[in-house]
């Protein structure tokens, strides 16, 4: 006689409810940048470490393309730099979090939950983020040998002026740009909240992504609006050899975290 019971769920085994998104406006990016403040302001040394270990990063990958002669990674690689950063921010979401539950920690308490997180699922969203990056090189690579096979350079002044002042170099620029605007939407759009939403919750990658496209979906002006406030500001915080970073990069991470707070509805119970 078969059980009755046999191949039944448990009641107390159904499967997390998906994060909700929420309505997100202006004026909460606004309030998100000066809460994300506070938090600096709140822990200066600790928030500017993540800041300089990533401009730190910063010159020593430009560097190491020099070093191999890899002039043309150089451009997509800027551009690519700010992408990867939700990674180094992973204890600055810790830090705001804990700030806001009015929690005391440590060097060790961040750096803990950060060396954590190997074993959760930000590993596969690291192998999310490299793939789309892995395109996004192969890509520019292809374009730059398809509109550029007849120019020569040797340094980055020489790829400058091939790029700048030559017809096939705005061909290049275009293709380019177009190409990249696309792969770095879709790299900010499953990943703007996903990497707070996993390091809050005990949820896999797939419905972090998820997630972080419905808000995106949702909210698609503001949200975009605010991928166009990190390009700028850390693209500009490369320019004193990538030590503006120091700030900016420990602003924007607390101010993503306490954005995320408002874009996904809080757990219930919680």
């Amino acid at each position: 006689m078969t059980s009755g019971t046999t191949g039944t769920t448990p009641q107390n085994q159904n499967p997390p409810a998906m994060p909700q998104p929420r309505t997100v406006t202006a004026e909460d990016i606004r309030a998100s940048l000066k809460a994300g403040f506070s938090d600096f302001l709140a822990r200066p040394v600790m928030s500017g470490f993540f800041g300089l270990f990533y401009a730190l990063f910063g010159i020593f990958f430009v560097w190491a393309l020099l070093w191999m002669g890899k002039i043309w990674m150089i451009v997509p690689g800027a551009i690519a730099f700010p992408l990867v950063a939700p990674f180094a921010c992973a204890g600055l979401y810790e830090m705001s979090r804990r700030l806001k539950a009015g929690t005391s920690f440590g060097w060790t308490d961040i750096l803990t939950v950060m060396a954590n997180q190997r074993k959760r699922e930000m590993v596969w969203m690291a192998f999310v983020t490299l793939f789309i990056l892995w395109v996004w090189f192969y890509q520019f690579r292809t374009v730059l040998v398809i509109t550029l096979q007849h120019a020569a350079f040797s340094d980055l002044q020489g790829f400058f002026e091939v790029v700048l002042f030559t017809s096939e170099g705005w061909t290049f620029v275009i293709i380019a740009t177009l190409v990249s605007a696309f792969l770095a939407t879709v790299l900010f759009s499953v990943t703007v909240v996903a990497m707070p939403l996993l390091l809050d919750r005990e949820i896999d990658f797939v419905t972090a992504m998820i997630t972080s496209v419905r808000v995106v979906k949702r909210n698609p002006v503001v949200m975009l609006g605010w991928g166009a406030i990190i390009a700028v500001t850390m693209t500009l915080s490369f320019v004193p050899a990538f030590m503006g970073l120091v700030f900016t990069l420990p602003i924007l991470g607390h101010t993503t975290w306490h954005l995320y707070e408002k874009a996904v509805a809080p757990k219930i119970g919680s």
